[in-house]
This record gives C-alpha cells, sequence and structure tokens, in this order.
C-alpha cells in the first residue's frame, strides 16, 4: 500500500493509524513480525519515505503542524494507546523520536521509560548504534538508566564509537565525560578502561580515567568532582514491592509480622515473620535484599539485624549495630546501609553508623549536628538528608545533610513546618516529607523540595493524619503507609500522583496496624 502526500489528509491522527499500528510483535515480544501488508507499506510525504519500522528525522514535523488536528485527537489517543504496548527494545529509540516529532507527550514519555528501563536491552540495538551524537549524548547523561553497574555505560558507549570508529573515533573524550567513571570498579579502570586502543591514544580520555582512579586513591579529591560522576543512577519508573516490616498491633504491641504489597494489583500478601518483633525498627534494601534493624520489641531497644530474601523466603541474623536504637532513619548509599539518631531507652540520639554487607561490619562515623529521634531520613541528590525530629525537648524543622565522601555534615534548608515521626522519600528532582506530630496535632500536610529552587512548598495534604508513618517512591508515586492519627493506629495506605497532585487510597495492610519500617525491592522488568 502506498499513502502519497495529500496535505488534508495527512494530518497526525491519520499518521499515527497508518504508521504505529503496523508495528506487530510476537506473543513472546522476542523478535518483531511484520505482517504481510507491512513489507509493502510505504509513506510518501513530499520527497520522504518511510517503512513502517524507519526512524523519523526531526524536520519530518513541519509537514504535520499546519492541518488542525482536533477532530483526530481520539485517533490519536486510541492509536497511541495500542501501541505503548508494542514497544520493543528494538524499536523504542524509533517511536520515541516520532513521538517527539509529532509532540505526543504521551507516547514519548512511555517510550522514554520503556527505554531506561530496558537499557541493557536497547544498547545493544541497531537503533542504537545509529544514534546522532547529541541523542546518545543525552541517554549517557540521563540518571534514570537501568543498570547494574556503571562499567556496562562505558561499554555501550565503545560499541557505538566502533560501529563507525573513521567518524566517531573524535567523540570518545565527550561521551566519556558523561559516564560515570568514578563508580566503575578499581579493577575495571585499570584493566580495562586505561587499556583500551582507543582512550590510551587520547590524552583528554587519560585525564578522566585518572580523574577517576584518583577518587579511588585520594579520597580528600572527591568534593572536587561534579556532582553527577559520583550519583548512582537509579530508575525510579521501575516498579517495586512494597514490604512493610513489623510495626504496632491494635492494641499496641510490637510485631515480628511481614507483608508485602504489589502496586500494579494493588493487593498485600504475607511473608515469613521475622525472628524478632520490632516496632520503630528500620529497614534498607541492598541487592534485593531487605535489612531489618535495631527497634523496640516491647521491652527494650535492640542492636540486632536480620536480613529477608525473598528468594527464599527466610530471615538471617547478621552483625549488630553498635548501640542500642529504636526510631532511627535508615538510608543506603552506595552499597553501604546509615542509621542516623534514634533513640536508645533513655535519650536522643545524635550518632551515626554505616553498615558494609560485604564486610558484615558496622563503622561509626561524624554525628550530626542535633540529636534526632523520629526525623525523616532519605537520599537525594546523591547525599543523606535528615529533616526533622525531636530531642525529648523540642521538635525540629531543621534539616541537615551528609556527604559521605568527605565524611561531614551540612546544614540545609529548613522545612516549613516542624515535624517528628513523620515519612520522607525522594522522586527524581524532588525530596518530599508528609504527615507527623509537630507538638499540638497530627499532620496531613506535605511539603517538597526541589533542588533547582532550593527551597520547601506546600504540598496536597493526605487524606488522613499520619503519625508515625513510612514513606517509599516505587514507580514514579509515593505510597504513606500506616501511622497514627491521634485516636488509633492505622493500617491504611494512600498514594501521592505527582502528575495530578491528587491522594489516592489503596488497599490496606493485612496484619498491620501503624508504626512500621517499609523497604521497596524493585522488579526487573520482563
Amino acid at each position: 500500500m502506498t499513502l502519497p502526500h495529500q496535505h488534508n489528509a495527512c494530518t497526525p491522527a491519520r499518521f499515527y493509524n497508518c504508521t504505529l499500528s503496523l508495528l506487530h510483535y510476537t506473543p513472546s515480544m522476542h523478535e518483531p513480525l511484520r505482517t504481510p501488508s507491512a513489507p509493502q507499506t510505504r509513506l510518501h510525504p513530499g520527497q520522504y519515505r518511510f517503512t513502517p519500522f524507519a526512524r523519523f528525522p526531526h524536520r519530518f514535523s513541519a509537514r504535520f503542524c499546519t492541518t488542525p488536528v482536533s477532530p483526530r485527537t481520539r485517533s490519536v489517543h486510541t492509536s497511541v494507546s495500542s501501541n505503548i504496548a508494542q514497544l520493543h527494545p528494538k524499536n523504542c529509540l524509533g517511536v520515541r523520536q516520532f513521538a517527539e516529532t509529532m509532540m505526543c507527550t504521551t507516547l514519548y514519555d512511555s517510550a522514554s521509560s520503556f527505554l531506561h528501563q530496558h537499557f541493557l536491552d536497547v544498547c545493544v540495538s541497531e537503533e542504537f548504534l545509529s544514534l546522532r551524537t547529541d541523542e546518545l549524548l543525552e541517554l549517557v547523561g540521563c540518571d534514570e538508566l537501568n543498570i547494574k553497574a556503571e562499567e556496562q555505560v562505558f561499554e555501550a558507549v565503545l560499541a557505538w564509537v566502533h560501529h563507525a570508529r573513521d567518524v566517531r573515533e573524535s567523540l570518545l573524550p565527550e561521551l566519556l565525560s558523561k559516564i560515570r567513571l568514578p563508580l566503575c570498579r578499581p579493577q575495571f579502570l585499570s584493566d580495562r578502561v586505561q587499556t583500551d586502543e582507543l582512550v590510551r591514544c587520547c590524552h583528554k580520555c587519560r585525564d578522566l580515567v585518572d580523574e577517576a582512579k584518583d577518587f579511588h586513591l585520594m579520597p580528600e579529591r572527591r568534593p572536587h568532582l561534579p556532582a553527577f560522576k559520583t550519583r548512582q543512577r537509579c530508575c525510579t519508573t521501575i516498579t517495586g514491592l512494597i514490604y512493610a516490616v513489623g510495626g504496632l498491633n491494635s492494641s499496641g504491641d510490637s510485631l515480628n509480622v511481614v507483608e508485602v504489597f504489589d502496586p500494579i494489583g494493588n493487593f498485600w500478601e504475607r511473608c515469613q515473620p521475622m525472628r524478632t518483633a520490632r516496632s520503630r525498627v528500620g529497614v534498607a534494601v541492598v541487592n534485593g535484599l531487605l535489612y531489618a534493624i535495631g527497634g523496640y520489641d516491647g521491652q527494650s531497644r535492640l542492636s540486632t539485624v536480620e536480613v529477608y530474601n525473598p528468594e527464599t523466603d527466610s530471615w538471617t541474623r547478621v552483625s549488630s549495630m553498635n548501640s542500642q536504637r529504636s526510631a532511627m532513619g535508615t538510608v543506603v548509599v552506595d552499597g553501604h546501609i546509615y542509621v542516623c539518631g534514634g533513640y536508645d531507652g533513655k535519650s536522643s540520639l545524635n550518632s551515626v553508623e554505616s553498615y558494609s554487607p560485604e564486610t558484615d561490619r558496622w563503622t561509626v562515623v561524624t554525628e550530626m549536628s542535633a540529636s534526632r529521634s523520629a526525623a525523616g531520613v532519605t537520599v537525594f541528590d546523591g547525599r543523606i538528608f535528615v529533616s526533622g525530629g525531636h530531642d525529648g525537648l523540642q521538635i525540629f524543622n531543621t534539616v541537615e545533610s551528609y556527604n559521605h565522601h568527605t565524611n561531614r555534615w551540612h546544614p540545609a534548608a529548613p522545612m516549613m513546618n516542624k515535624r517528628c515521626r513523620h515519612g520522607a522519600a525522594a522522586l527524581g528532582s524532588s525530596m518530599f516529607v508528609v504527615g507527623g506530630y509537630d507538638g499540638s496535632g497530627f499532620l496531613s500536610g506535605a511539603e517538597v523540595f526541589v533542588s533547582a529552587t532550593g527551597q520547601w512548598s506546600e504540598l496536597p495534604a493526605m487524606n488522613t493524619r499520619r503519625s508515625r508513618v513510612s514513606l517509599v517512591a516505587t514507580s514514579g508515586r509515593l505510597y504513606a503507609v500506616g501511622g497514627y492519627d491521634g485516636q488509633s493506629n492505622l493500617g491504611s495506605v494512600e498514594t501521592y500522583n505527582p502528575d495530578t497532585g491528587r491522594w489516592t487510597f489503596m488497599t490496606p495492610m493485612l496484619c498491620h496496624e501503624g508504626g512500621v519500617g517499609v523497604g521497596c525491592i524493585p522488579l526487573q522488568p520482563a
């Protein structure tokens, strides 16, 4: 079938329906399947000719922007929705460029999300090897790439360069500057990067390798590196399973119960319980394992730690912390667990400990400027942010951040409202705090800190007042789990969609009544 160029007929809606609907895949989604009619199909707008599987240049959009498209809007939405499900590592780059050309935000965002989630499959495709330089620079600089190690980005870039070495070799220094070489293992830097023929022949590339090696050899120079070079990539659009650990029952007793929530199916299931009952417990996820740290067993504060393996549905004890503590903040940075502050049964703490899963050892690091129990703690822009909390005498609105490279704490912009026992989480370029207690009432309000402005602003309040609430981010949304509303412990859950600015109730927990610790284990895309 040939589609001649007819100015009035070739609207964006018809273009979608004629082109995107030609993408068909086998049920296994492993290989593209061209239907009998597809090989004969061509688009002939003016002098341009495109097959159903072609990529579209940016200048192509001008030919489809002069005719009003309102009557075709529904057709566009129908076509886009039906073809989002047909995204594949071999076509997502082309679909994304086409969506950008046609100014279709929904399809562009979906293709981008698919690209980031499946980067390791996309980077071996013909489309990836055919990317323009500016497109590759944008992709390699993205925080959202779903990778296991930065070494994989280096290999992808090298493959792209070697695909057309004669014209691309000179571009390697600029590309290498976008790769986060300091995050590569020292052995990889020495044995692979430094010995690569193209790297050895370019002094700018060698300088970048030396910079990365200095990161490992001379920690005092780390603060001088651009922040992005030491920021771990994290694909926030990947859905994770949310684990609710320990907490309280309706009578206020500490629990050893664990359950897991599927955000897509909107249901909870019970898991193997912990060996020890723990409320106000710290929870962290490292390499797909869930750590339950410290807490309160109903009689005393705990220093013990146990780790859950979802593959075996079993718990194992690991080394205990140096201090007993509950109501502390727990986060993960560069594969290490950090616990900040808390309460030891006598007083609020300003001490901080770091745990290495590789060595199974806890190490005391620089203490915070203030003692903080029930503070909100999250990782944002590569640093640990501790917000609010209390010291037994007063509740804070102050915030401080920790640079693990320099082992130093620095003051940060204070929240608009003082609060303790609140939830904190980061999502994209924003940091959120929700709920808590301000000394006079239980809170439903929320605030957001945006790095670009360096300021806090108010968000729509939750549907329920929640103190002792846990907050977690997954698949582009926030989940507020459990809490206490001033009268009773809560098993309810609500989610915040940043795109709509709305909080929505989800299925409540099965076995918990608030005070839970929460961790999220990402699911790898199929």
